[in-house]
């Protein structure tokens, strides 16, 4: 086997720490969570308490002040387990980090310590019914109004990950529809303000118990200094700009997936008796198992050294488009091949791998669709 140098022994013993965790913690619930559409706002709280929400935040806006291997540890291990209802990494690792990098100093102070505590919930809406993977296709509008002390917000947004529990939604919208992507903003949009409604929680295929909804904008009145940047229009730009970042922690959550699924299956294929002998007895069990290991190890190679590009701050964007397109499409194989080897049980939604198979297939679509990344790839040549 091929070591993993990315990470130490400290960062062994934080793995350890999440992994007891979210064993003791999460995956006793997430049954019922699943039935209830969200998880608990106590597991949040829970976790904000150990240090969990925010890791790489400094110790001035209530972080560890941690480096992103640790944001990584959580992500694999909550992939790993299958806790697919959990969206951490989407408040910790893409919310406060838009803060972080382009908030105002009031701004910073205001929201990131409340993000760490998991006192607040973050996300983030790009998505419109009317515009997927393309962002310059954004129809909401924030508009000033003549005095220019607020804008107006108006518009919708769908699929969006922790919108029924969140406090806090960084809203993509058009501050100049006249214009296209030097017309679109970023703004901090509390959910509580009047004219901010929370549609249905929605009814997915997979990763059932993470709250996605769709959100509406009425008149919303967002004060001028909830503006993300030094001016309007700088939306587009700072989304291209943490784009790889997102790509890549959609790579890390894939492979890990696969890694859970390939061992869950080499368990199963082990006991699981076929024809009066074990299936992995049979030599296209064996050779199935040997190709995906092979693909998943080739996956994991790639995705570490991205991490270590990534900490570099050399991760460009063609290099993490790979990594998204390649990593998902990969877990989605192995998923497939996972249900096929476990035969008519891996059809059962009791079994783990009926539900990592379900969970996995929107890993394609979302951080921009594999066709998007392809595209991105095929304009760096």
């Amino acid at each position: 086997m091929i070591p993993r140098t990315v990470f130490d022994a400290d960062l062994d013993g934080f793995r350890d720490s999440v992994r007891k965790f979210l064993q003791q913690e999460a995956a006793p619930y997430h049954e019922q969570w699943e039935k209830d559409g969200q998880v608990s706002r106590e597991l949040w709280k829970k976790a904000g308490e150990l240090g969990f929400l925010c890791p790489t935040m400094p110790e001035e806006y209530g972080g560890v002040g941690a480096d992103f291997r640790y944001s990584a540890v959580i992500m694999e291990e909550v992939s790993r387990a299958g806790l697919s209802g959990i969206g951490w990494t989407l408040h910790s690792d893409i919310v406060a980090p838009y803060i972080l990098n382009y908030g105002s100093e009031e701004q910073k102070q205001y929201y990131l310590p409340k993000l760490a505590t998991g006192e607040m919930i973050g996300a983030i809406a790009m998505t419109e019914p009317g515009a997927g993977s393309d962002l310059q296709g954004v129809k909401t509008t924030a508009v000033k109004n003549a005095s220019g002390d607020h804008f107006v917000l108006n518009g919708s947004k769908t699929f969006i990950t922790n919108g029924q529990l969140a406090d806090l939604v960084i809203v993509v919208a058009k501050t100049d529809p006249k214009e296209g992507a030097k017309g679109t903003s970023l703004l901090l949009v509390e959910t509580a303000w009047e004219g901010f409604e929370k549609g249905q929680n929605l009814n997915k295929v997979g990763m059932k118990a993470q709250d996605t909804s769709e959100l509406f904008f009425q008149d919303v009145k967002v004060p001028a200094d909830k503006l993300l940047g030094s001016m309007e229009g700088q939306g587009f730009f700072q989304l291209m700009a943490e784009l790889p970042a997102e790509r890549l922690q959609v790579g890390l959550t894939a492979v890990a997936a696969a890694e859970a699924a390939w061992e869950w299956t080499l368990d199963y294929v082990k006991e699981r008796k076929a024809f009066g002998k074990p299936v992995i007895a049979f030599q296209n069990t064996r050779f199935k198992m040997a190709e995906m290991k092979a693909e998943i190890t080739a996956a994991r190679v790639f995705c570490d050294r991205c991490l270590e590009l990534h900490l570099e701050k050399k991760l460009d964007i063609p290099t993490a488009a790979m990594l998204k397109q390649h990593t998902t499409d990969l877990q989605c194989k192995v998923m497939d091949e996972c249900v096929q080897l476990h035969g008519g049980y891996g059809y059962m939604w009791e079994y783990p791998i009926a539900r990592a198979w379900a969970d996995s297939r929107v890993q394609r679509i979302y951080a921009g669709t594999n066709e998007i990344m392809k595209e991105i790839v095929a304009r760096s040549f």
